[in-house]
Order: structure tokens, then sequence, then C-alpha cells
């Protein structure tokens, strides 16, 4: 017999562990697919680091996450953002907007071991662990029927399939929707080092012809990097010994924190965005990155992917009360309406951002530099790119405003 779910979400990453969490008490009945062995974690739980606005944090501390977490966050209090070969710099302080920091740095391997805590406890939630996703078909009620290889059930029902399989998803592709990619020709290398000068809650985001090389406040006391190189010198710069490779972060860093002493393990992803050209089918729904993948510049990947969840869960829960049906076409369709100004201011912010400040030309420098001038004079365009950096954009659901934690 194929077991029956109202909702089946595919992926046990990020923002489908999220999701799940958050339908908790909406009184349907919640399925999670994931690749991951019971043994395991999913991958995307690594040493990278996780820049969480403060909407996250809300919504997160709503959901007993936050709590979990064993190992130290790192406030960020202050932004500073300038340019290699450009005047002018921004300097955002978040005491300016009344608050004690504009987010905090997470490790992502830390995050996941307190989603996996709170998924434990998570009241009736079935897990298929160590399953995949491998297509789709009907029942008579019109119902998806999801097929399945590796341990448990091979087949599974439900009223609502939600795609969080990330950006190259299974289910997106059954689905027969399409997507946008767009390569920035740019690899990203992510490391933990540490330096003359520990973190203050500064996250600096160093622009340069080949991609960003951040530095965030980490809570151990060291220091998140990210650094972009191009794709074409991506293997030399991975094949480069800590010396090489402290010399090269330092010369496109500078010396703001002073001498750069030792580096970690290092990993390595290509910069690739992607946004599906829709977000719902019948009776299915795509969230994170299965349906936008966005450039780091600005750290807005996941907590974009995480106001999804929020706002899918918060309409499943307003349908489960009225004994709706979660996979009704109008409630698909007022879902996308919600999320659609978000995400496409979101997606457009990163994708210009990332194209302008890697844009070596003169006429682009000069263009930069005043944008740069304009941020740090004018109070009103700060506090608009402020407020979307912490996650109020569009229709903000209500777990991630600060009232949900009261």
């Amino acid at each position: 017999m194929t077991a029956r779910h109202d909702v089946v979400v595919i992926g046990g990453g990020l923002v489908g562990a999220s999701l799940a969490i958050a339908l908790e008490d909406s009184g349907l009945d919640v399925a999670m697919v994931e690749a991951a062995p019971a043994a395991a974690m999913p991958a995307v739980f690594d040493e990278r680091n996780l820049s969480f606005a403060e909407a996250t944090i809300h919504a997160l501390t709503a959901l007993g996450v936050m709590q979990r977490l064993r190992a130290p966050t790192g406030a960020i209090t202050r932004i500073h953002a300038s340019r290699r070969g450009d005047f002018g710099r921004v300097l955002l302080e978040a005491a300016d907007y009344g608050r004690a920091a504009f987010g905090q740095v997470v490790v992502a391997r830390d995050f996941g071991e307190a989603l996996e805590s709170r998924l434990a406890g998570v009241a009736g939630l079935v897990r298929h662990r160590g399953a995949r996703f491998t297509g789709f078909g009907l029942d008579d009620n019109g119902h998806r029927v999801l097929e399945l290889a590796g341990d448990g059930p091979s087949r599974l029902r439900a009223r609502l399939v939600v795609a969080a399989d990330g950006m190259h998803s299974g289910v997106r592709e059954a689905l027969g929707i399409t997507a946008t990619r767009h390569d920035y020709g740019q690899v990203l290398m992510l490391a933990r080092l540490r330096a003359a000068r520990a973190p203050d809650g500064t996250a600096y985001e160093r622009l340069g012809d080949d991609g960003p090389t951040a530095l965030l406040p980490r809570g151990d006391r060291a220091w998140g990097l990210v650094h972009g190189v191009a794709t074409a010198d991506a293997a030399a710069v991975q094949a480069l010994d800590d010396a090489g490779f402290l010399a090269r972060v330092q010369d496109a860093f500078g010396w703001r924190i002073g001498r750069l002493l030792s580096v970690g393990p290092r990993s390595a992803y290509p910069a690739v965005a992607m946004r599906a050209d829709d977000t719902i089918a019948p009776r299915a729904v795509l969230v994170g990155n299965a349906a936008q993948s966005i450039h780091p510049v600005g750290a807005q990947g996941f907590n974009l992917g995480l106001r999804d969840a929020m706002t899918l869960a918060e309409s499943l829960s307003a349908c489960a009360r009225g004994d709706g049906d979660p996979g009704d076409p109008a409630l698909l369709a007022a879902y996308a309406a919600r999320r659609r100004e978000d995400r496409s201011r979101t997606l457009d912010f990163s994708d210009g951002l990332a194209r302008l400040t890697a844009n070596p030309g003169r006429g682009a420098s000069l263009l930069r530099s005043a944008g740069l001038v304009a941020l740090a004079a004018l109070p009103g365009l700060q506090a608009s790119v402020v407020g979307g950096a912490m996650g109020y954009r569009g229709d903000v659901p209500d777990a991630c405003r600060a009232e949900a934690v009261r």
C-alpha cells in the first residue's frame, strides 16, 4: 500500500528542513524525503559561513532552532563595502538603525546540527531518509504519486509536493519547469582564517574584477572568508599552498585587519545563478535553491529561501485550519503572488550587484564610485538597502517579524 500524505517535502537541506519544522503545528500530515541516510548530514552542512539576516533570525528563533546552536554565532554590527580601484566606500552601523546587529554569522555545520536536533522532536513528521526522488505519476484523485529509489517505500502519494532539492532540482525538471541560468565566470573559495586583528563585528565586502573578497566575523574569533577568482584561474589558486593563498587574499583584500596569519581547509563553488521560470505547478511548489539560486554577493541566498518556506508554511497552516486542500490551485497562486516582489527585487539586486561590481571598465568604475558615494551620503537610500539586507522586502511572513519571538 502506498503511504498518503498531505505534504511531501523533497530535500532535507537548509530550506526543506526549516519548512518541515514550520509545519509542525499546522495539522497537516507531512513527510520529508532526504537523500542523506540517517547516519549522515546533508553535504550542504559543511564549513561554509552563512550570514543570517535579522528576519531569518526571528524566524529560526520562532521555530526553536537558533536556541539549539551549540557554537557561538558572530554578530554583524557593521558593514564595510568597497571596491578595489574605485574611490568611495560604504560604512553602515547597526546602531544607526536602532539595532544591536544586522544579523549573525553561523557555520553551516553548526546550523545543520541544530536543525537535526529540532527535527528529531517534530511531532508527526515522517522522514524517508536515504531516499531519492526519481519521477511522478498521478492517482485517480489527481494527487501526485512520487517514485522513489533507495531506502524506504518506492512510492508516496501527496496532495502537495514541495521541491526543496537544490539548484539542480530533479523535481523541477520532472515538472517541466524551465529555468534561466547565468554563469558569472567566477569560482568562490571558502575558508576559515585568522588575522592579526580578531573580528570586531565588522563584515567586510571588498569587490574586485573576479568577484568579492568577503570576511565575515565568526563567533569563534576567526574570520569566514569568501574569495572570488576567475574560473580560468581556479585550478591554479586551489593548488596554492597556504602561504601562497594567504598572500593572494591579502593582496585582494588589503590590510584592514592586519596580516592574515593562517587559513583552514578550502572549498570551492562555481558562481552560477538560476531562476526558475515558474515557482508553482499543479500540486507542486518550488522553494529555496530549487526556485532560485543567486550570487552570494550580499549574502541573500538562504535568507530568501527561508522566506519562501515561512510564507508557504503560513499559507498551508491557514488552509489546514479551514480544512482546505494544500494543493489547491488558488492557494498556490496566492503564495506565488505573495513571494513575487521579494523574489524579483532580491534576485535583480543580487544579479545587478554581481555584474556591476565585477565589470573592469572605466565607465563602470565611475558609476560604481558614484554609487558608493551616494549610498554613503544619502540616509534614505541607505535605509532602503539596509531594510532589504535584513530581510524586509515585499510581503514579509509573520514569523520573520520580531513579534513572532516574544
